[in-house]
Protein backbone atom coordinates (compact mmCIF):
# COMPACT_ATOMS: atom_id res chain seq x y z
CA UNK A 1 0.00 0.00 0.00
CA UNK A 2 1.30 3.42 -0.85
CA UNK A 3 1.63 6.06 2.17
CA UNK A 4 -1.21 8.92 1.99
CA UNK A 5 0.76 12.03 0.94
CA UNK A 6 -0.73 15.28 3.37
CA UNK A 7 -2.33 17.73 0.93
CA UNK A 8 -1.72 21.20 2.77
CA UNK A 9 -2.54 23.00 5.60
CA UNK A 10 -5.87 22.94 7.61
CA UNK A 11 -7.48 25.77 5.81
CA UNK A 12 -9.74 27.02 9.16
CA UNK A 13 -8.42 27.29 12.46
CA UNK A 14 -10.05 26.16 15.56
CA UNK A 15 -11.15 29.62 16.46
CA UNK A 16 -13.03 30.02 13.20
CA UNK A 17 -14.92 26.69 13.60
CA UNK A 18 -15.88 27.28 17.18
CA UNK A 19 -17.25 30.87 15.92
CA UNK A 20 -19.10 29.51 13.10
CA UNK A 21 -20.07 26.70 15.64
CA UNK A 22 -21.67 29.64 17.85
CA UNK A 23 -23.43 31.17 14.29
CA UNK A 24 -25.19 27.99 14.07
CA UNK A 25 -26.83 27.93 17.49
CA UNK A 26 -27.56 31.38 17.68
CA UNK A 27 -29.95 30.88 14.13
CA UNK A 28 -31.22 27.82 15.93
CA UNK A 29 -32.25 29.61 18.51
CA UNK A 30 -33.57 32.47 16.75
CA UNK A 31 -30.72 35.27 18.11
CA UNK A 32 -28.57 35.55 15.39
CA UNK A 33 -29.01 39.10 13.34
CA UNK A 34 -27.64 40.39 10.57
CA UNK A 35 -25.55 42.99 9.89
CA UNK A 36 -27.20 46.97 9.71
CA UNK A 37 -30.85 45.78 8.94
CA UNK A 38 -30.83 43.57 12.30
CA UNK A 39 -33.44 41.12 10.76
CA UNK A 40 -33.41 37.40 12.02
CA UNK A 41 -31.20 35.35 9.75
CA UNK A 42 -32.93 31.91 8.53
CA UNK A 43 -29.89 31.21 5.89
CA UNK A 44 -27.62 28.00 6.77
CA UNK A 45 -25.17 29.78 4.42
CA UNK A 46 -25.62 33.45 5.91
CA UNK A 47 -25.11 32.22 9.59
CA UNK A 48 -21.66 30.47 8.22
CA UNK A 49 -20.60 33.73 6.60
CA UNK A 50 -21.58 35.49 9.63
CA UNK A 51 -19.34 33.35 11.68
CA UNK A 52 -16.35 33.26 9.61
CA UNK A 53 -16.65 37.57 9.57
CA UNK A 54 -16.84 37.78 13.23
CA UNK A 55 -13.66 34.89 13.13
CA UNK A 56 -11.46 37.49 11.07
CA UNK A 57 -12.46 40.45 13.40
CA UNK A 58 -10.84 38.44 16.31
CA UNK A 59 -7.89 37.27 13.90
CA UNK A 60 -8.82 33.67 13.95
CA UNK A 61 -6.67 31.69 10.48
CA UNK A 62 -9.62 32.32 8.27
CA UNK A 63 -8.61 32.14 4.22
CA UNK A 64 -9.14 35.56 2.45
CA UNK A 65 -12.69 36.45 0.69
CA UNK A 66 -12.40 35.71 -3.28
CA UNK A 67 -12.88 38.91 -5.22
CA UNK A 68 -13.28 39.22 -8.45
CA UNK A 69 -15.30 35.79 -9.32
CA UNK A 70 -17.09 36.06 -12.90
CA UNK A 71 -20.21 34.59 -13.19
CA UNK A 72 -20.76 31.17 -14.61
CA UNK A 73 -23.90 32.67 -16.35
CA UNK A 74 -23.44 32.62 -20.60
CA UNK A 75 -23.65 35.25 -23.61
CA UNK A 76 -27.50 35.37 -24.62
CA UNK A 77 -27.13 35.09 -28.80
CA UNK A 78 -30.10 36.93 -30.41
Amino acid sequence: MAARKKTGKRKYGKAASKRVESAMRRRKKGTLKSGRSGRTVKSRKQAIAIGLSEARKKGAKVPRKRTGRKSGGRKRSR
